[in-house]
């Protein structure tokens, strides 16, 4: 059995690497027409236990053959499965999505260090605060953060000509000129050198295939970064009016942006709903948004990695928190309730899984729910049973008939007299599964024996009484 390695550190600049591949490469190829991607925070844990049981040379192994899986899977139509997602599990994942990037980027708005789940930096924060009181670095980072914030609220109020500037580039702006112009003490981004982090898996790394091992972890990756990507693409079309995400192509670009990510040896890459959704409200309108996301990258941080050093975190801290809670429908969630309960449930059940646990298993726990919702909803058959006092008991079915409701239907009819007619009506039923229509039978059958009259059914355009008393279905 393989020893597990000693853990070895990932270069934060491969994700720049893979941010740059993220907008060039995948923004080029047809699918979506506004979602960015990059590095994901979905695929974390999963980058952690492969470098750290396998080694960082092979992850690039691993993420080239997730990457042509991904392709494999596109060209197999495969992508456009993902489309089966109900809208309040796509509005719980923003919800929740929208609840962990805030949470988590107060801590760092206060340059403190996040706790690494959803749940725990929600329970954290109480603490957060009370560090932040008694810390005046704390303070001043927060004020950045805010002043961040507030620059973004307000310039959505300013004349049309000044907004051509996007607010979070302008509240970037002026953060980092009253951080240098005050020396304000709050932390900035690091960069190293971009070139020198890229090392193509070499031969050793290829070797690590001849364990069966490692096939469980590609597979972990092309699932998890698949569905992530095309989650994501359902939450962006909600977004904008634009043209609609080719899921099958989209699917196969990311394949390709993972492919060559892993020929670069850098981290693994999906759609990005964050920066997807920042784009959006930023005023993007076409794909060419996407290719410039990774041009900005590959220019600043390869050509002017000393004006990225001048960034304060603070202020990149501040547009998330302003990103997240964009996400969350505030708006959406009370008609929902009062009309939709169901899907109101479905919606925070999602959002607080994504919270509890994480995003992909969170909006699978949602897809759960609608199933489960939906099964609910398709067996529901209502009973009526209506008797004049004169004349034959009506019963009248209607709704869906399936093997769930069926103990109550039968323990209603059962308890109809048998002296009196009775007239069964199976024309408002949209489906009559076979396990209903043999019990209604047997019951039929059972009750004209035993009573004055057969039963007579009415069907769908039809009424029949016959002297069996066999009840029929509808096709």
């Amino acid at each position: 059995m393989r020893g597990r390695r000693r853990r070895l550190r990932v270069p934060a600049e491969l994700g720049l690497v893979t941010g740059i591949v993220g907008g060039i490469v995948t923004g080029l190829l047809p699918g979506s027409s506004l979602q960015v991607s990059g590095p994901a925070a979905g695929l974390t844990v999963l980058v952690f236990e492969a470098v750290d049981t396998y080694g960082l040379p092979a992850l690039g192994v691993i993420v080239l053959i997730a990457g042509l899986l991904q392709v494999a899977m596109g060209a197999l139509k495969l992508g456009r499965w993902f489309r089966a997602i109900s809208l309040s599990v796509v509005e719980g994942m923003l919800a929740g999505i929208g609840l962990v990037i805030i949470a988590g980027q107060l801590y760092a708005a206060a340059g403190l260090e996040a706790p690494a789940s959803g749940i725990d930096k929600i329970i954290g924060l109480p603490g957060a605060f009370a560090e932040m009181l008694g810390s005046t670095d704390a303070l001043i980072s927060l004020a950045v953060g805010a002043g961040t914030v507030a620059v973004m609220v307000l310039w959505t109020k300013l004349p049309k000509q000044v907004r051509i500037v996007p607010g979070a580039l302008a509240a970037v702006v002026l953060a980092t000129l009253v951080t240098a112009a005050f020396a304000l003490p709050v932390a900035t981004v690091e960069v190293n050198g971009l070139l020198d982090s890229i090392q193509p898996p070499g031969a050793d790394a290829w070797g690590e295939l001849a364990g069966v091992g490692i096939f469980g972890t590609i597979i972990a990756f092309t699932l998890i970064a698949s569905a992530e990507s095309l989650f994501s693409a359902a939450a962006v079309d909600r977004m904008h009016d634009g043209p609609r995400t080719e899921y099958n192509k989209e699917l196969m670009a990311q394949g390709v942006g993972n492919t060559v990510c892993g020929a670069l040896g850098a981290l693994p890459m999906t759609a990005v709903i964050v920066r997807s959704s920042a784009n959006v409200s930023s005023g993007a309108k076409t794909k060419a948004s996407r290719v410039l996301h990774g041009v900005w990258l590959l220019l600043f941080a390869a050509l002017l990695p000393a004006a990225l050093a001048l960034i304060p975190l603070p202020a990149l801290a501040g547009i998330l928190v302003h990103a997240g809670w964009k996400l969350i429908p505030f708006r959406q969630i009370v008609p929902l309730w009062r009309s939709h309960r169901g899907e109101a449930l479905i919606l925070a059940v999602t959002a607080v899984s994504i919270v509890a646990v994480n995003m992909f298993e969170g909006v699978l726990i949602g897809l759960a729910l609608s199933v489960v919702k939906t099964a609910w909803e398709a067996s529901h058959v209502k009973l009526e049973i209506v008797d004049k006092g004169a004349g034959p008991i009506q019963a009248h079915l209607t709704g869906n008939a399936t093997f769930l409701q069926l103990p109550k239907i039968l323990e209603s009819l059962e308890a109809l007299p048998k002296d009196r007619p009775v007239e069964v009506d199976l024309s408002g039923l949209h489906h009559l599964d076979h396990a209903c229509r043999t019990a209604l039978e047997s019951w039929a059958e059972r009750h004209s024996a035993s009573g004055i009259d057969p039963v007579k059914v009415t069907e769908a355009g039809a009424e029949t009484g016959r002297e069996s008393g066999r009840a029929t279905a509808p096709a």
